[in-house]
């Protein structure tokens, strides 16, 4: 089979990667130029070592992406830093800690230990765990992330010091409007399963270099190259006038609906078409410092406490340099999700104010931390289409398309996660067996 895939981000490359393994001779179309699509290695000059155009974590939960690592000959444990389940704020206020106990034990004792929460609160978090368990994981699919936790009586302070950093971090949509669902299916995989499965995985090196750059040397790669014509048929398919055997999809539903628009019309398909132009989406902003000398943090991850009418959008602060393992570096990314307001802002004082709110809540965590040092170089990326916004009632297109040599690949299919890596992953090899039973055998 002479297949092509369209898009190298993680989707597409998990898609490659099958189709070679059942035999398939494939080339992959890639507009830019670097491996892995929004979760890539970027450069700067005033950084030694490549960025990421986002930071991003991992959980043992993600069980299809570790496999491909390993198909591809990486290692997972050399390149992740895991951990067990521990969320602690830099200001000292809050920590959870999961013991290394049995599941789902392990869960109820860093509940009920957890720093910064009252018994009400700490039980009202078993209550939630309890409830959604009764309703096998599945709240009324109209349902807000908001409206799940009103009816499971969780604390306006609860919410905000937990479940709004989790919703965010999970579905980068704010829990007002974010989908029930999919929360629960990300509670459910990562914290009510085995107890491995709730552990944190933080990449060690660039996002490219964990696997994305071995799986492309695997296959043909057009860099540079944008497709900009697409003529599927029942026994081929047509790219940039190009004839391929099949073909996997794998970029933004957007680019899909205006590259598929009049072949979907003729095949009498407009409810994919309807469904691929449906999507909304959300910012993510990643603040990465380079500072003038090195600073450790107690976590590699660490929780920020909002404030926006400061400017203080941060979620989450990860020790660059702590990952990397260079104890004479001093290396920070501080991430916001739903970044929509800090994408409209002057973009300078955007980057003062998260350094404000690192340094001044570092300066009350009760382990007294040193100074931050002063800050040599700063970059700040937005990827304004990070995700897709995560609501409820979204239709999401299957891995499937009228022709049979035509599959779609993204996190935004029908694959039961929100907009995350793993879904991504699993999205790519569900197309390929799309068009190759044996892919992924």
């Amino acid at each position: 089979m002479k297949a092509a895939v369209i898009g190298a981000g993680w989707a597409g490359l998990a898609a490659s990667v099958a189709l070679r393994e059942a035999g398939a001779k494939v080339t992959v179309f890639e507009a830019g130029h670097t491996p892995g699509g929004r979760a890539r290695r970027v450069f700067h000059d005033g950084f030694e070592s490549p960025l990421d155009n986002g930071q991003h974590l991992l959980s043992g939960a993600y069980t299809h992406t570790l496999a491909l690592m390993r198909r591809v000959g990486r290692n997972p444990d050399a390149l992740l830093m895991r951990r067990s389940l521990r969320l602690a704020s830099l200001d000292g206020r809050f920590r959870l800690s999961a013991p290394r106990l049995p599941a789902p034990l392990h869960m109820a004792v860093a509940i009920l230990g957890a720093r910064g929460l009252s018994w009400a609160d700490r039980f009202a978090t078993l209550r939630l765990m309890r409830g959604l368990r009764a309703m096998s994981w599945t709240p009324p699919r109209d349902w807000t992330v908001q409206q799940l936790l009103h009816y499971h009586a969780q604390s306006d302070a609860l919410i905000r010091q937990v479940w709004e950093p989790l919703c965010l971090a999970a579905l980068n949509t704010p829990v007002a409007s974010a989908s029930a669902g999919l929360f629960a299916r990300v509670l459910r995989d990562s914290l009510a399963g085995r107890r491995e499965d709730s552990d944190l995985l933080l990449p060690c090196t660039d996002l490219s270099a964990l696997w994305p750059d071995a799986a492309a040397r695997q296959v043909t790669m057009r860099y540079g190259s944008t497709v900009r014509q697409l003529r599927p048929a029942e026994d081929g398919i047509d790219i940039n006038q190009e004839r391929f055997d099949a073909a996997v999809l794998a970029v933004p539903p957007a680019f899909a609906a205006r590259l598929l628009d009049a072949p979907l019309r003729a095949a009498g398909a407009t409810g994919l078409l309807d469904a691929l132009r449906a999507f909304d989406y959300l910012p993510i902003a990643t603040l990465n410092l380079r500072l003038a000398g090195p600073w450790r943090l107690p976590e590699p991850m660490m929780m920020l406490r909002e404030e926006p009418a400061r400017g203080h959008v941060g979620q989450w602060l990860f020790d660059r340099a702590q990952l990397a393992g260079d104890a004479l570096a001093g290396e920070l990314a501080v991430v916001a999700s739903a970044a929509t307001s800090l994408a409209d802002r002057n973009r300078q004082q955007a980057i003062e104010a998260l350094i404000d709110q690192v340094a001044e809540q570092a300066a009350a965590h009760p382990q007294r931390l040193p100074p931050m040092p002063e800050v040599a170089a700063a970059e700040l990326f937005i990827e304004k289409r990070a995700t897709f916004a995560a609501v409820p009632g979204l239709t999401r297109p299957l891995n499937s398309t009228p022709w049979p040599t035509l599959a779609l690949a993204g996190d935004w299919t029908d694959t039961g996660y929100p907009g995350v890596l793993e879904g991504a992953v699993r999205s790519g090899l569900e197309a390929a067996r799309v068009l190759n039973p044996r892919a992924g055998d």
